[in-house]
Parts: structure tokens; C-alpha cells; sequence
């Protein structure tokens, strides 16, 4: 698994441009091949863009700064989201599966939303163009019988305002669109394993935070394969800067499943090139939700890893809110790291 075509250049936006008619039906017609995947995504022109957008309510960080870390799944509940984060008072918040324009979520901009609950900058990057309305526990939510946009991604907001922002694309090859790479026929997409990446400034100088997220549907050489592809783009991006990078790393999750995260050969790859776990707090981060309604599958998914950066303190983050609803199937994981001078 390698990116088979060269980078595209990454354009920032205020809105994504949406799929046209024909587009779509080039989409929904295409053959279920690598090959097709490719060339639609050199096609629709915002699986090359970063969205950004809402305010920020700082101009710099101190050097000490809180970071959460959440698979927000889909983002049913944005409000609810951004509050519960609100004891943490995080300063960054790195967000993985958040809806933009899906039927699912009301057809709303989540991240947006999250972002101006919080007083924060945003930058949204696409992960995938959903060509329907999801699985079976999700299409209860659907408030239409169409997407307006059809946008699932990655995000990051940040109180201070980014210096510079990139989209960093892990695969290309269609995993959920080939036959060929075993794709799920109930959720067709456009799209790939991709991450964000955006350089802020602190009092102790520039850091580079990353939010991404890596295969499911795979096994732990596919993995590393694309921590490999993400450690060097990080590197092109953000030379010798300090980095953490945090999200939904689906660790364990191997096909087929043990849900065992300890063999995962991502970890060791890292901390060949400097980086430390020691940002992610002991113990499990999902739970059964309301999509994903799974009351025995218990998995450690959710990560930070950091270089250049002191930990100070970290936590996971119940996902439940007062109410007992949970807001996602995993729960969030919070750190407070020191940037070490350059």
C-alpha cells in the first residue's frame, strides 16, 4: 500500500465545492477499481482542500498547552460535544469522524458548529465523499433520504490562529470503494485514510499538532505502512519542529479481530523516529453508543504521540454526558504537554 501519484498541492478554502451531478454519476458508474479511485479523486477537487474557517480568541500559546483527541463518530451532537470538553479547557482539540453536510448529522457542519460553541479556529480536511447515508444504525438519524455534501473527515480547532495548514493523504488506493480491497458494499466512498496537520504559535516557538486517523478494515503492516507515509509528511511540512500528533489510531482492530493493540507495529516505527506515547493515558477508549452498539467490544483505538514535547499530565475522557447518553463509541483522550524551546 503506497501512495501510487504524486501529492497533490493542498488548497485552503472557506467552503468546500461541492460534487457535481456529473461527478456523482461518474462516481456511482465507475468500475470498483484502484485504478478508477485514483482518477475520481484527481477529479473532485475538494479531497484536495482544507477547509478553514470559525475565530480564534488568542494570538499565541503559552508553552504549556491542554490537547484532547476525539473519534467524535460522526458528530451527532455537536453542542453537547463542545461542552463536555469545556472542564478540560483545551486549548487544541484534534477530532476524527466529524459530518459535514450529511444527512445523518442533519446535514450540518459539525465541525463548524464545535468550533463556535468553543470560541475556536477550525481546519477540516476530507476524508471521505459518502455515496450514501451509512449503515443500518445510522440511517435512524437521517433527516433526508439524500447528503447535501456527503463530507466525513478530520479536524482540528485551535483558540489561536494556524500559522499553516496541509492535508497529509495516506492511501489512495480506494479501501472502501475497490473490490478489490474488500470495500463495504453498505457504505460506498470516495476517499482515504488521510490526516491534518497545522503549525500554531506558542512562547516557546512553532508546533506542529496533527489530527488523523488510520485504517480499520486492515491489519498492523497496513498500519505502520501509513505511519510511515504520515511521519514523513509531517517531516516535509514541519522540519525539526516539535509535533503531537493525536486520533483514532484503530489499533488492534485487525482483520480478522483480536482487538489486541500491543503487536502493532506503528508504535515501535515512532519511536524509532523520536516520538513518545507516554502522552496517552492506561486504559480502553471505546463503549457501546448509539451507532455502534457493540456492549462487549472493549479496544484501546485512541492515541497521542509526541516529540520535542514534555508530558505533564493525561486522561481519558468519558464520552458520556450528564445524561448517561454517549456522544460517541470512543472516548476521548486528553493530555497537557510543554513544548521544549528550539
Amino acid at each position: 500500500m503506497t501512495l501510487a501519484t504524486a501529492r497533490p498541492a493542498i488548497t485552503l478554502t472557506d467552503t468546500l465545492p461541492p460534487v457535481t451531478v456529473d461527478e456523482r454519476h461518474r462516481l456511482l458508474t465507475a468500475p470498483r477499481t484502484a485504478e478508477a479511485h485514483r482518477a475520481l479523486m484527481a477529479e473532485v477537487p475538494a479531497m484536495s482542500m482544507v477547509q478553514t474557517g470559525g475565530t480564534a480568541s488568542a494570538s499565541q500559546f503559552p508553552a504549556t498547552l491542554s490537547v484532547v483527541a476525539w473519534n467524535v463518530e460522526r458528530c451527532l451532537f455537536p453542542e453537547d460535544s463542545a461542552a463536555h470538553l469545556a472542564s478540560h479547557a483545551p486549548d487544541i482539540v484534534l477530532l476524527s469522524e466529524v459530518d459535514h453536510g450529511m444527512a445523518r448529522t442533519g446535514q450540518r457542519h459539525t465541525t463548524a458548529v464545535m468550533a463556535k460553541a468553543m470560541g475556536m479556529a477550525y481546519a477540516y480536511g476530507v476524508e471521505f465523499h459518502e455515496l450514501d447515508l451509512g449503515g443500518p444504525t445510522e440511517r435512524v438519524f437521517c433527516t433526508d433520504d439524500f447528503n447535501a455534501l456527503g463530507w466525513h473527515g478530520n479536524a482540528i480547532l485551535s483558540k489561536v490562529p494556524f500559522e499553516s495548514v496541509t492535508l497529509i493523504r495516506l492511501d489512495d488506493h480506494g479501501h472502501w470503494f475497490s473490490e478489490a480491497a474488500g470495500a463495504d458494499p453498505e457504505q460506498p466512498r470516495l476517499g482515504g485514510r488521510m490526516a491534518l496537520a497545522a503549525v500554531v504559535p506558542t512562547d516557546a516557538g512553532p508546533l506542529c499538532v496533527v489530527s488523523t486517523h488510520l485504517e480499520s478494515n486492515s491489519g498492523s503492516d497496513h498500519r505502520a505502512r501509513q505511519m510511515q507515509i504520515l511521519l514523513d509528511g509531517i517531516d516535509a511540512f514541519a522540519p525539526g519542529m516539535p509535533v503531537l500528533i493525536g486520533g483514532d489510531l484503530n489499533t488492534g482492530n485487525h482483520v480478522p479481530p483480536d482487538f489486541d493493540w500491543r503487536g502493532e507495529a506503528l508504535f515501535a516505527m515512532a519511536e524509532e523516529r523520536g516520538y513518545s506515547w507516554t502522552f496517552t493515558a492506561e486504559g480502553m477508549t471505546t463503549r457501546p453508543s448509539l451507532i455502534t452498539p457493540h456492549p462487549t467490544r472493549v479496544m484501546k483505538l485512541d492515541w497521542f504521540a509526541g516529540r520535542g514535547l514534555t508530558p505533564l499530565d493525561r486522561a481519558v475522557i468519558p464520552s458520556l454526558d450528564a445524561n448517561g447518553r454517549p456522544l460517541s463509541d470512543h472516548d476521548a483522550v486528553w493530555c497537557r504537554a510543554g513544548v521544549t524551546p528550539l
